[in-house]
């Protein structure tokens, strides 16, 4: 099996009235980014996603757009990108496996 070229995390935080409605507005982005097919980890500060580059990147400009289609007015969104097109990056199996056990 080969290891994906690239992961990400990411975390959104939409400008909401209320805690209830920014969660509304996550768990928009988060069933996108799990929709999207590709090995997802859902943690309590962001989400990480692995797959291919371009792909990946499609998804950081998606979950904005999200955000604001969903009703907020704007968005911060902190991103951290591993990339290694020749030899692969670590998988979230092999980063989380052990602490879940």
């Amino acid at each position: 099996m080969q290891k994906p070229e690239a992961s990400i995390a990411i975390q959104v935080v939409p400008k909401a009235p209320n805690n209830e409605e920014a969660v509304r507005i996550i768990d928009a982005v988060i069933a996108h980014l799990k929709g999207s097919g590709l090995p997802t980890y859902v943690g309590p500060f962001e989400t990480s996603v692995e797959g291919d580059y371009d792909t990946l990147m499609q998804l950081v400009k998606d979950c904005q757009l999200i955000c604001t289609r969903e009703g907020a007015p704007s968005v911060a969104a902190y991103v951290k990108i591993s990339y290694n097109p020749n030899a692969g990056v670590m998988t979230i199996d092999e980063k989380v496996t052990k602490h879940h056990q």
